[in-house]
This record gives structure tokens, sequence and C-alpha cells, in this order.
């Protein structure tokens, strides 16, 4: 799963020098366009300060419903694979920045309105969210910060705080920095920031839900240096691709090997449940208890012939499929090995035809009840004399359409096809099978400006998933933008190489 989740509300708020005579500290700016990060030294005077200091910070907030919903369905937020990385798009309008710098991410713990101020020279527009005020209720009762521009630090849980700096996030480690910073080195890069914990730790409400305040690093805000303007795109901007983005990565690919099964090598075998078209656990017994959980099923392989003396079984109990910690409704697996020298029978169907068929029964744990009986093939690894030629490859497909709507979640099914297969004669009509990678990626392109939307997550968050019918992956529309084209482009990797497709005719628009 690769999916972007855009802000749901931003600003910044400023305690700026107007006229060197008084301080915007009641502005709001949050309808501007940009995100402008700023510390002024000695730019203005006020009053009797000849070297005062002028600062500015950015709120930005995130809808985390979307996540919500999946979690502890199929999205596991302890899973190793899971990631979120806060990105803000760099606007460049030809003004000064500086370098050479840092910038800092703490949680909020206050919300903050976003207000409809847009002023961004005189800073004449007064709303909430601003750098004495975070938000007001009922139109009248104002919510202060507890420290002017959102900057009381504290531990989490603690009362009249702003930012939350360090808490104990039940995660074993006691108390630990929540934190995170960025190196500016030009003063031009994108915001970059993986926020995984703090987002982790939100969705399992151990940090409120407030959102987040970007920053110069302390040390920076309170040194004698001028440092005008890093700015970015807001949500506010016209061009959807600079508004801020929550980058949220998962792999939950699902690798069925029933095309794909090689002996002497670990390979899983799926079984999926269905009720009236939609996904079930399996029922047993005339109490039509639900199969659940580890260890709760069992799958029994044969080949051969008992009357020939060829017969060979094994027993495999299978589970539950689970993605993380999570169960997966509906659907069972069970992982295993066959050795190639199980049997002198198989051994000798290797030798011959270079693989061998049995038969897969899924049954109860007293195998007293039969849920499924179907067939597999088994091949032998493939060897050569010393070559790294990769194969010659076509990609496809084979169910795109011209549009999607923008909540929708898609399934896409891939068709790889080896143009050297030997050519087997046929009466039609008759299938081609086409080739199965465990190792595919794809990636989303912006078909107008080519720009990459979504890169290949070679990490598995946009790894295909794999089926007895072929490859496939499934994806959240609701990461791209209403009224634009975009297209899929595949990687393939093969035998040490890397094989790039981008001659897919896959390009479609969101409505």
């Amino acid at each position: 799963m690769y999916r972007i989740l855009t802000a749901s509300k931003d600003s910044y708020i400023t305690n700026k020098i107007i006229d060197n005579s008084f301080r915007a500290t009641d502005a709001n700016v949050g309808k501007a366009a940009t995100l402008d990060l700023f510390k002024l030294y000695a730019e203005s005077t006020s009053g009797s300060n000849t070297s005062p200091t002028e600062l500015s910070r950015a709120l930005v907030k995130f809808d985390l419903n979307a996540l919500r919903r999946i979690t502890g369905s199929f999205l596991d937020i302890g899973h190793s694979s899971f990631k979120c990385t806060l990105k803000l798009i760099d606007v460049y309008g030809g003004q000064t920045c500086p370098s050479n710098f840092k910038l800092i991410v703490f949680p909020l713990s206050k919300s903050f309105d976003e207000g409809i101020g847009r002023d961004i020279v005189r800073f004449s527009d007064l709303d909430s969210c601003n750098w004495l005020t975070s938000s007001v209720s009922n139109s009248t009762t104002a919510e202060t910060w507890s420290l002017g521009g959102a900057n009381k630090h504290g531990l989490l849980g603690s009362t009249n705080i702003d930012i939350i700096a360090s808490g104990n996030l039940k995660d074993g480690n006691g108390v630990s920095q929540i934190w995170k910073e960025q190196i500016f080195s030009t003063g031009e890069e994108n915001l970059s920031i993986d926020v995984t914990t703090i987002i982790s730790a939100t969705l399992k409400n151990i940090i409120p839900d407030y959102g987040l305040r970007i920053s110069y690093t302390g040390s920076e805000e309170t040194d004698s240096v001028t440092r005008f303007v890093k700015r970015f795109g807001s949500a506010n901007s016209s061009n959807p691709n600079l508004r801020p983005q929550l980058i949220v990565e998962y792999n939950e690919a699902i690798q069925d090997h029933h095309r794909s099964f090689y002996f002497n090598l670990s390979g899983s075998l799926f079984l999926n449940n269905f009720h009236r078209g939609f996904s079930a656990n399996m029922l047993s017994g005339s109490s039509a208890t639900q199969i659940t959980g580890s260890s709760s099923i069992i799958l029994e392989i044969k080949s051969g012939s008992t009357s020939r003396g060829t017969y060979f079984s094994k027993i495999i109990t299978g589970s539950q499929h689970k993605v993380g910690t999570n169960f997966i409704t509906g659907v069972y697996s069970a992982s295993f090995a066959v050795s190639q020298w199980a049997s002198g029978t198989i051994h000798k169907e290797i030798k011959n035809a270079g693989s061998a068929t049995f038969k897969e029964i899924w049954s109860s744990l007293d195998r007293s009840v039969g849920f499924l009986t179907s067939s597999f093939v088994v091949k032998s690894v493939q060897r050569s004399s010393f070559s790294n030629q990769p194969k010659r490859l076509l990609a496809s497909i084979t169910n795109l359409q011209n549009e999607y709507s923008k909540n929708s979640k898609i399934k896409i099914r891939v068709f790889v096809e080896d143009v050297d297969r030997p050519v087997v004669y046929k009466k039609v009509p008759f299938v081609n099978d086409g080739e199965i990678f465990t190792s595919m990626y794809y990636r989303i392109l912006d078909s107008m400006t080519g720009d990459v939307v979504i890169p290949y997550g070679t990490d598995g968050s946009t790894l295909l998933s794999t089926d007895s019918d072929g490859m496939y992956f499934e994806f959240y529309v609701d990461s791209l933008h209403k009224g634009r084209a975009y297209r899929f482009e595949f990687l393939v990797k093969d035998m040490g190489v890397d094989q790039y497709f981008d001659n897919v005719a896959s390009s479609f628009s969101v409505i």
C-alpha cells in the first residue's frame, strides 16, 4: 500500500513587526497559498529594542480517519513495513532562501483553526489561528497558546503545553524524544521527515490528534542570524501537487505460489472463501463455527498412486492468513516446502518432466469436513549454464478502465508475457497463463507532466500480489487528484536484472 493523504488544514503563525511599530501577533494567514518559515534578526525595530527577533512557525493537520478505518482489519501500524513520511514541497519563486539550517517537527498538544486570512504582506487579516490564539469555540471563546507561537514544550500527557517534546509511547522504550528534524543544505530541498512514530502513537490514541508544528530549531530561532524565507506549498495552493502530504507505506502484498511453487523452496498456498460475493470466514460443523486464527485448518497434498506404489502425501497445518498481526477475513494460507528427494517416484518424475502435479485438499482440523479440492504443480528450480540473460517480456493491464472515482479502491490485474516462450499449438479457445514474478512493482506518473506521483516502492509498498490467476495490486484512488490523467509503469526484478515497462497502455483519469 502506498497512500497519499493531503493536509486537511494548515497555516503559519508569526510575530512579525509591521512598520517598525507593532507585531502582527493576531494576524491569520490560513488561506494563504504557501507556508512561510522565516527568522528575522535585527531587521526592524520594536520600541527600544533595536535588535528584535521575528519568527514564523507552520501548523499542519491531516485527517487520519482513512487509516483508522483499515487499522485492525489489514493495516498493522506496528509492523516493520509501516512507514509515514511528512512531505512539504518547496516553492521557489526567485526569492532569497536560507541555507545550512534545520527544521524540526513536533506533534501539537492543542487543536488549531485554519482561519480565513490571506494577507502575507501587511498581515492585516485577523482570525484564529495566530501567534497568540490557537482556536475559537462558539465564535467567542478563544483558546490561547500556553506560550506565544505555540512554543510551550512538555512531556506527553502534561497540561498547558502546546507541543509534545517527549513521552512514553508504551512501546517498551520508556520516555523518549518525539520530535523529528531535517537538515537543509542548499535551502531548496523539500521537507521529507519520517513521522511514523508520531502517526502510530496518534492512531493508538496515545498522542492527541491535533496535527504538527514545523519550525526552525530552538538554537536557530534564538541566534543572531536572519533566515528568510523557506517557503512550502500549502493546502490552499492552486497546484494540488504542491500541497502538504502524509505518505503512508505498508507491505500488504499476498504472494500465493500456486503457479510458482518450486521443489526445495518454501512456498505458500492460499484459499479464499466468499459468502454471496463478500469475503467471509469458512463455517464448519452443525453449529456453523467460524474457522479463525492460527493452526485452524489442514492442507493435505498428494501425488502418485497407491496401487502403483508411487503414492506420496504430506499434511500441513494452515491458518487464517495474517497481514502483520491482523487476521484477514476469509483468507487462509499454509506454508511449506517439498523436497525433490521426498520419494523416489517424485525424484524420477522431476528428472523426466521437470515438475510434479499434486492434489491439494483443504479440510477441518479433524479432517471430517472438506472445504476445497484442487491441484497445483511443483517445478524444479531454474538452472542453466552460466547466463545472466533475462527474459524478454511484455506487460499489460487486463482490466483498466478509462475513469475511476476518487473515492474508490481498485484492483488492477497485470499480465506479463514471455515473448520467447515455446509456441504450443492448441485448438481455440485457450488461455495463456502468462508469467508470475514475486518481485514486480508499480509506479504512477502524471500523464500530462510526466512527474512521478507514486514511485517504485521496492521496500514492498508497491509490490504486486500473486494468486492462481496471475498478478494484481490494489490501489486507493484518493491518493490522486480529480481532473488529472495518470498512467502506470512497472518494474520487474528477475535474474539479477531490473526490467522497466514504460510503454504499457495504462492511462486513466480521476473523476
